[in-house]
């Protein structure tokens, strides 16, 4: 009867503005995401950057292993190591601990 299908129909359009709308948020969290992600890599690269300015001029020429070993690191390390550049007598002092 045409009370049931156009009920029907209804619930079918609802159906799909509710999927297109979850799509739609789910594109939009997808970008946020992205974008803050993309926020912490370019800080933990720019700390590490700093790190690797500092540390030469404090201790001179870096070996390979503390340059590859900064470049390993996390934003988190990086920063431990950067507070400790300024009481540290040595790149050991630095980075032990």
């Amino acid at each position: 009867d045409i009370k049931s299908r156009f009920a029907e129909d209804i619930r079918k359009e609802v159906r799909q503005e509710v999927l297109l709308e979850g799509i739609r948020q789910g594109r939009q969290e997808g970008r946020q995401e992205g974008r803050q992600e993309g926020l912490l890599e370019g800080e933990a690269k720019g700390e590490a950057k700093l790190l690797l300015r500092m540390l030469p001029r404090r201790f001179g020429a870096l070996p390979k292993e503390i340059t590859a070993r900064i470049h390993r690191a996390d934003q988190n390390t990086i920063e431990i190591w950067a507070d400790r550049v300024l009481d540290a007598k040595s790149l050991d002092d630095v980075f032990s601990g």
